[in-house]
């Protein structure tokens, strides 16, 4: 059974789909990245307006306010407005490239190579800085590697910008060497593949998106009016259970999974869903980061 969203959670994917400079739902002029009324930088938003923003998908004012706590501790929000009584928050600079590095995996999910190429990360790391050593599993992990043998990481070639940019990021590229290649043997590659990721757990991941989102579509499919109220309140929770599908699952070859792996599905919802609902709900968080301002 999926997990309910967390209001940390929930305040991150509103910044990541319409709280940013250039996204439709920014504190500027909508879709410019443009400078707030408030005189903040693009992105700044105030917790008043958080507040009404959750409270639209069930979570109370309290839980906003811890949550951002929480996210200035981790250094995921930075404060805004210096000395004004309206406070008012926006992603560090860390977070708007986490949110960056993200908007393509979520939205525009990449095919597996024809050649079936695979990247190998294989890395060492000293036991006296085996808190590198746990950040470097941790992030492979997040990039949706498996673990084929100590030491060596796997996952399709297509990951291999994305996982040079975040191994340079965060400053581990000395403790890696990245390969490219094709599996010669001797265990059937489909075989291995169970073997190297947690097919049943990946699995039952797409189907608890589909269990709590399926529904959602089929109920907009009969509807022809599409308010913006309501457009929020059902796409906000859907980017947010979908956000972690296309990490956890990196995009396996179909050839290689089950016969009725749902993952295809699962994300033909999360597209529908994005299509009919993503601009109306920035037409309702904009209306409501105006009245905020």
């Amino acid at each position: 059974m999926a997990q309910p969203s967390s209001p940390g959670s929930l305040i991150l994917t509103f910044f990541g789909a319409y709280g940013r400079p250039g996204t439709a739902g920014d504190s500027g002029t909508p879709g410019t990245g443009g400078e707030p009324d408030g005189g903040g930088p693009a992105g700044s938003v105030p917790v008043a307006a958080l507040i009404r923003l959750l409270a639209t998908v069930g979570v109370d004012a309290p839980s906003v306010r811890s949550a951002v706590s929480r996210l200035k501790r981790r250094g995921l929000l930075v404060a805004d407005r210096a000395g004004s009584r309206a406070a008012a928050y926006a992603p560090s600079d860390a977070a708007r490239q986490v949110l960056a590095d993200g908007d393509r995996r979520i939205y525009d999910r990449p095919r597996p190579a024809a050649d079936g190429a695979w990247l190998l990360a294989v890395f060492s790391v000293p036991e006296r800085e085996r808190q590198r050593r746990h950040l470097l599993r941790s992030r492979l992990a997040r990039l949706g590697f498996g673990n084929a043998a100590p030491g060596i990481w796997i996952a399709p070639a297509h990951l291999e910008e994305e996982t040079r940019h975040t191994l340079e990021r965060l400053g581990l590229t000395a403790y890696v060497d990245l390969f490219r290649g094709v599996h010669a043997g001797f265990e059937p590659t489909h075989e291995a593949v169970a073997r190297w990721w947690d097919l049943d757990a990946l699995a039952s991941l797409h189907r608890d998106f589909l269990h709590a989102q399926e529904p959602v579509l089929h109920a907009w499919a009969r509807r022809r009016k599409v308010t913006p109220e309501e457009a929020y309140r059902d796409y906000l929770p859907a980017l947010d259970a979908w956000r972690r599908l296309p990490y956890a699952d990196p995009g396996l070859p179909s050839g290689l999974l089950p016969d009725d792996w749902p993952g295809e599905r699962a994300a033909e919802v999360f597209h529908a869903l994005d299509a009919k609902l993503r601009g109306p709900g920035a037409e309702y968080a904009a209306s409501v980061l105006r009245a905020c301002g």
